[in-house]
């Protein structure tokens, strides 16, 4: 026979879940390939940054700085280490700029963290460079609403197992809401939480996995907004 646990704590990633992220590096990636466009075609580019971002990921982690020097290393790759220094400022300045460009909350957003304060124990769990993800948070004006902020370098079963020991009642007892199914969903059902996917019209080309339809505990929404009925009716 099996347990029934009350739903106690739940978990929010943060970048396309809380508020809008992927949109600002696709218009940097954008601006990088117009910076190289004498060097390649557009998706050659591409797909050369993507696999260095991919094998960064284990030195540089998530977030802007490794996308930066992700970059910096495809314009030397592209031009055979013949990248003018005017490019790699402009790089840079690229770079900065996305460090400091103004929070947009997604919507529905607000709305439903207040439903749920208080009557769940909140938890932001965001993966990222610590500096850049607390200045988001700030900026959103949502960090009333949690209970907990966890900042990562990476998102897996044991994190989340972790984290909801930590915060909450056990994974048993315990939602993660996100857009990315590799990193919210996935390790989340593997822990034994609730996965809740909320997709974003734009998902990184890392983060992308299969829907695990057949999970007992893996459910989808078109919009965050719906969280609390979802909830109401498990």
């Amino acid at each position: 026979m099996t347990t029934h646990h009350p739903l106690t704590a739940i978990g929010f990633d943060a970048d396309d879940t809380l508020w809008q992220n992927e949109q600002f590096f696709r218009l940097t990636e954008q601006r990088f390939a117009d910076l190289l466009a004498d060097h390649g075609d557009p998706d050659i580019i591409a797909g050369h940054l993507l696999e260095a971002e991919r094998r960064n990921l284990a030195l540089y982690g998530f977030g802007i700085k490794g996308f930066t020097l992700s970059m910096i290393e495809t314009a030397i790759e592209v031009t055979a280490g013949k990248v003018p220094a005017a490019i790699i400022q402009q790089i840079l300045l690229a770079g900065r700029e996305m460090l400091h460009h103004p929070v947009e909350t997604l919507p529905q957003v607000p709305e439903t963290l207040e439903r749920l304060a208080g009557r769940y124990r909140l938890i932001m769990i965001t993966k990222g460079d610590l500096f850049d993800q607390e200045r988001k948070l700030a900026q959103s004006g949502l960090g009333d609403f949690f209970d907990a902020i966890e900042i990562v370098s990476g998102k897996d079963a044991a994190t989340y197992a972790r984290i909801f020991a930590r915060h909450g009642d056990g994974p048993e007892a315990a939602m993660m809401v996100g857009n990315s199914l590799k990193s919210d969903v996935v390790p989340a059902l593997k822990a034994g939480n609730w996965g809740v996917f909320v997709p974003h019209d734009l998902t990184w080309a890392l983060e992308h996995a299969e829907e695990p339809v057949t999970a007992p505990r893996f459910r989808k929404l078109d919009a965050i907004g719906d969280l609390p009925e979802l909830i109401g009716r498990l």
